[in-house]
């Protein structure tokens, strides 16, 4: 045990080759610093696959102050892990970073360093002799970070644009030399997935005529789900949290968040998720910090971010952007995210989130974005073979003849609806009997009292309350005028549909209709005088369903027939309309009454 580590034996480490199966292999070391870094580093492991002479290793410096998750991420890639002291003192062939900090000059072998993000864009507080903080130029670009002993600290200094290259040229000449141009490798996998946009929204549960909101953030004080120390500190947050959900209608709006690794392992998930419950219970799903977040961007039809890689990712792929926070004074007045900040609109309080949103997705130009997307990368599509050949150049071996070099694919991320155990305000109108259609308009209540912002629209007649059966909200339950459950049809705790709505009108006796929603197009409902019926969307031209909230049909009925029209009306089905979207629904009388 050195450092409360223990030392590896195999496949390195005292008489190593006693027990190794493959031995001879050139090591090739990953150098984590915290899960953001890691994450760069997963993207360019599969370079070496299939390579029978490579033997890979991971250690963490511990430098970092984001430690947590890291031993996670490491384990859940499954190669050996070395204590930072053995790494330090054993030979490898490459070493490759994604960040610096650390003591990265103590490694034994050649070592490249990649960006884990952008590009250099954010300045960093660096401690001086003093222990007081300053700031240096650019992190990544800086003396500070780039020479050791006045020599440059990589053998392979690796920029994704030439633009870095002049930068670098500008900060720290002596490490020019050892720059070397070869793309961006997450840029590329988010390229290579563009076609599979319809696939992502629809793993995100985003219906037709839904608009996907992503809110990225990234870490510190200044960014939009930061907060600065001082009183006077504006705190956009709380604000924009609470206007998701009564502004934007369920069924016409998917919210998501992107958060920095560094908010979540910073201050801890458990600790993220309180942050965000009322959203959370208002239909707001946060992206776990390893998967999805590129696949969320793809499906998205506005980013809401900040001074991020990921907002500009957003931006560089032509999707639309409203900047939350932008402190112009933590970036490179040089660099092409400073330059989004002076070119992309901004989110304020006045007037409606809604109307900022729809305006910027209605006035967007793909082209708007035209020269900040031109320096993403220098080489999109190509960083897999510019980044293989060098670091099979620095290993001085030939690159694996059999195959081409090539990155994974994004991986289609499980199906993730939108789930609202807050209660739900519903407005109903524009009720039409030839053929039979209902207007619906549904706002998650976020807080106190619900704030729908089209309650006094003319269209709308009447409004009601639906609540989840697992609202936190539990007294909601007993004034409620819809009462819903969402579970599969065969649960054995819950189902039948037919069994569970009768027991569930004899709970809440108040209730007018209770709605089992047994898949992601169909529900059962019981009404108070005991119909039992099948509410089923027609599927898409295509066959596949249609992912409406099938809650939203449940309400629909229920505006019907407090409106004086009979259930027979409805038969055999009736037109759903939320925001611009029709949904063809079919109604099914299952039983005239009982289980």
């Amino acid at each position: 045990m050195t450092g409360g580590a223990a030392r590896l034996r195999v496949p390195v480490g005292e008489d190593a080759e006693r027990w190794v199966t493959r031995a001879g292999c050139r090591r090739v070391l990953f150098v984590v610093h915290n899960v953001t870094s890691a994450t760069r580093l997963l993207d360019v492991l599969p370079l070496f696959s299939g390579d029978l002479r490579v033997q890979m290793f991971a250690t963490c410096t511990g430098s970092s102050p984001f430690l947590a998750g890291v031993p996670e991420l490491l384990a859940r890639a499954g190669l050996p892990v070395l204590p930072w002291e053995q790494a330090r003192e054993t030979p490898f062939d490459l070493a490759v970073s994604a960040s610096y900090g650390g003591e990265l000059a103590a490694i034994q072998g050649k070592l490249a360093v990649l960006s884990h993000g952008v590009g250099y864009n954010k300045r960093l507080a660096t401690p001086d002799n003093t222990g007081q903080h300053r700031t240096t130029p650019v992190f990544g670009l800086s003396p500070d970070w780039l020479l050791s002993d006045g020599r440059p600290l990589a053998d392979a200094t690796v920029l994704s644009h030439p633009e870095q290259l002049e930068r670098l040229r500008s900060s720290c000449p002596e490490v020019a030399p050892t720059a070397v141009l070869a793309g961006d490798p997450c840029y590329d996998r988010i390229l290579d997935a563009l076609p599979q946009r319809a696939l992502y929204r629809r793993a995100l549960g985003v219906g037709p005529g839904q608009r996907l909101v992503v809110v990225s953030s990234t870490w510190a004080p200044r960014s939009l789900f930061g907060k600065a120390a001082e009183p006077a500190a504006d705190d956009l947050l709380p604000w924009l949290l609470s206007r998701l959900a009564t502004e934007l209608p369920a069924d016409e709006y998917r919210t998501v968040a992107v958060l920095h690794p560094n908010i979540w392992y910073g201050h801890g998930p458990g600790q993220v998720r309180a942050w965000l419950d009322t959203a959370r219970r208002a239909g707001l799903d946060a992206i776990p910090p390893l998967d999805g977040w590129r696949q969320a961007l793809i499906a998205a039809d506005c980013v809401l971010g900040d001074h991020s890689s990921v907002t500009y990712y957003a931006a560089s792929i032509g999707i639309p952007v409203l900047l939350g926070a932008f402190p112009q004074q933590d970036l490179d007045p040089l660099s092409p995210v400073a330059a989004l900040g002076r070119t992309a609109p901004r989110l304020v309080r006045r007037g409606s989130l809604r109307a900022q949103i729809d305006r910027a997705v209605a006035s967007h130009n793909p082209g708007r974005y035209k020269e900040l997307t031109e320096q993403t990368s220098s080489s999109p599509g190509e960083s897999a073979a510019l980044l293989r050949r060098l670091f099979y150049d620095l290993m001085d071996i030939p690159e694996p003849a059999a195959h081409p070099a090539l990155l994974d694919p994004l991986p289609l991320p499980p199906y993730l609806p939108a789930r609202r155990t807050a209660p739900v305000r519903v407005l109903t109108g524009g009720i039409g009997t030839d053929p039979a259609a209902v207007t619906v308009a549904r706002y998650a209540v976020a807080g106190a009292e619900p704030d729908p912002s089209d309650e006094s629209a003319a269209w709308v007649d009447c409004a009601h309350t639906l609540v989840d059966e697992e609202t936190r909200d539990t007294g909601r339950l007993r004034i409620a005028d819809i009462v819903v459950r969402y579970a599969a049809e065969d649960d054995p705790r819950l189902g039948p549909p037919a069994a569970w709505t009768a027991e569930a009108l004899d709970r809440y006796p108040y209730c007018g209709l209770v709605a089992y929603v047994d898949g992601p197009d169909r529900c059962v409902v019981r009404t108070r005088e005991g119909d039992l019926v099948r509410l089923s969307a027609a599927p898409g031209l295509d066959g596949r369903a249609d992912l409406c909230d099938p809650a939203a049909y449940a309400s629909a009925l229920y505006a019907w027939l407090t409106s004086g029209r009979g259930l027979d009306r409805a038969v055999p089905g009736i037109t759903v309309r939320t925001g611009e979207a029709a949904h063809a629904v079919t109604v099914e009388p299952l039983s005239p009454a009982g289980p």
